[in-house]
């Protein structure tokens, strides 16, 4: 209460103490934000578990701390700061209110901090932080500045001083020129403008109460597209996302009515859908309107790079693709086939940005890169996801197709004929306490005694368990993973004798369970029916046996 000058969150504080929850109090006061995913991302509010004035200021002043040792040069170099629209008006925090940093690549920065919690509800706000190479902080940078953070708690003099950058001669605002060499940039993604131009495919896009219409607006134009019809009543940015349930496209044909409503009324037959940063993308096709996948997307966005990339470079030595290895195995069949190098990460794009920013040193080429949650980056412009190149490329594609009486479900048919079905599962649980999440993977490690992992799932055999929290992998000679080992999250592997691949881990970003699982077939099978049937019945084992939803009063995903 002494260091909040925010009256609205000191004022609930001291309506806690008054009151004597004590338990409330421990919650929001005795943690401190630790780095997901994606960065720190927590309800808006009061206390130090939580995102406000206060805690952006104390991550702030940590951030500052650690890249002034990192960096002799920082003050020439400067940070980039950016957010999105979100606001809370009961605790007065909105992410403009708080200065922070976003991708620096062009611009030679030190960093980046972007204040924004992207799909998660409207009551919740974040900080991610970007590298001078324009990804995303990894280890050792995620320690050192949460260790930093926790050195600078206290404000300084001139850290409540809202009016000191209006007055500030370093300040700079690089929005237009970023937007125009972004979009210089985009161009090189574009293979087909005159066919575009000439298309006679409607296209709708939603910007989920976010940024990215104008930005997507521009892409097309780029593209020599009309401009899509916008959705009207999510075009704006409002933080109260008042249209939708939940401000997130991965959830399909319940968050995309007004879509595709307005698609049907326009004769439009692909909508585009990014979510409130932009940085994810969700697409629709009306053919009794297909809302793809994650995993779908990347196989259509993954055959369209390589078929472009073919017609002008006669080889595949430098090229690479790249996925999380909780996506589908689907880029790394096709490369086994076609030649070019493909490698898995982690969960979250922070470890394909850094991936490609290594490969693109050695004088590689990383041409597509994706994630199962509508991530996907289409080259490596930016070593991040990008929803607004991914819309684009996605209606060239459309355009391209439609010129050859094909749609994009028929491609994604074709794909799969010619390189096997890959049929995957995604979904989550929900678990607010987190002791239980925490005895639910505990349990899996000790399933049949010390240290003994299941053996079973659904009557099939385990045959390989790969634990990326503890690094254990028994498929490898020492049983020591080859991902990273990230103690600060849940994840286990298993690959069972019918070859189906399921992974439970915890969200960097939600209080979820998440649950994948996918039958990688052969091409030439036709039974699809049977393997959708059979992974559907695996998954459910998965769920019931290691999950234990019912004793652990888990949330099952709303459809």
């Amino acid at each position: 209460m002494t260091w909040d000058r925010n009256p609205q969150t000191r004022a609930q504080i001291e309506s806690l103490v008054k009151a004597g929850h004590v338990e409330e109090l421990r919650r929001r006061l005795c943690s401190r934000m630790s780095f997901g995913t994606a960065g720190l991302r927590a309800a808006m509010g009061a206390g130090f578990a939580r995102i406000n004035d206060l805690t952006i200021i104390q991550s702030t002043q940590g951030m500052y701390k650690y890249l002034a040792k990192f960096f002799p040069d920082l003050g020439s170099r400067g940070l980039v700061v950016g957010y999105d629209t979100r606001a809370q008006e009961t605790c007065g925090c909105s992410s403009e209110r708080d200065p922070s940093p976003t991708r620096c690549s062009c611009l030679g920065a030190a960093a980046g901090i972007m204040v924004t919690a992207s799909h998660n509800p409207k009551e919740d706000n974040g900080y991610k932080v970007y590298w001078n190479n324009g990804a995303q902080i990894s280890s050792p940078h995620d320690k050192e500045i949460l260790r930093c953070i926790e050195e600078s708690v206290e404000p300084w003099p001139d850290s409540w001083n809202e009016k000191l950058p209006d007055s500030s001669a370093l300040r700079s605002d690089p929005l237009q020129e970023i937007c125009h060499l972004y979009m210089e940039e985009l161009s090189s993604l574009c293979f087909h403008r005159e066919l575009n131009s000439k298309t006679s495919l409607k296209f709708v896009h939603s910007s989920f109460h976010g940024v990215g219409h104008r930005y997507v607006q521009q892409a097309f134009k780029v593209f020599g597209f009309p401009q899509p019809i916008p959705v009207p009543e999510q075009k704006d940015p409002d933080p109260n996302f008042s249209t939708v349930s939940c401000p997130n496209p991965e959830e399909g044909e319940s968050v995309l009515e007004l879509s595709l409503r307005l698609a049907e009324k326009e004769g439009a037959r692909v909508v585009v859908a990014t979510d409130p940063d932009a940085d994810r993308l969700a697409v629709a096709e009306q053919c009794k309107w297909k809302v793809f996948t994650g995993n779908e997307l990347a196989a259509l966005l993954g055959w369209w790079m390589l078929y472009n990339w073919k017609e002008t470079h006669p080889e595949f030595k430098k090229v690479y693709m790249l996925a999380t290895t909780v996506s589908s195995k689907i880029l790394q069949t096709i490369a086994r086939t076609e030649g070019f190098h493909f490698e898995e990460t982690l969960p979250g794009f922070k470890w394909i940005g850094n991936k490609i920013c290594d490969l693109t040193k050695t004088g590689h080429e990383v041409i597509f890169s994706f994630e199962e949650s509508i991530g996907f980056l289409c080259g490596s412009m930016v070593p991040d996801k990008d929803g607004v190149s991914a819309a684009v490329v996605v209606a060239e594609m459309a355009a391209y197709l439609e010129n050859k009486n094909l749609t994009l479900n028929q491609q994604l048919k074709n794909i799969y004929e010619n390189y096997g079905y890959h049929i995957s599962k995604t979904s989550y649980v929900i678990c607010n306490d987190p002791p239980t999440v925490k005895r639910i993977f505990s349990r899996l490690r000790n399933f049949g005694g010390e240290n003994l992992y299941p053996i079973l799932c659904g009557g099939y055999n385990i045959v390989q368990v790969r634990d990326a929290t503890t690094g254990y992998d028994n498929n490898q000679p020492d049983q020591k993973s080859v991902l990273p080992v990230t103690k600060s999250s849940q994840m286990v592997t298993f690959t069972l004798q019918n070859g189906i691949v399921a992974t439970l881990r915890t969200s960097g970003t939600e209080p979820k369970i998440k649950y994948y699982t996918e039958f990688c077939a052969p091409p030439g099978e036709s039974d699809i029916s049977s393997l959708e049937e059979e992974l559907k019945r695996v998954t459910a084992a998965l769920v019931e046996e290691f999950l234990e939803p019912d004793k652990n009063n888990l949330i099952p995903r709303s459809v």
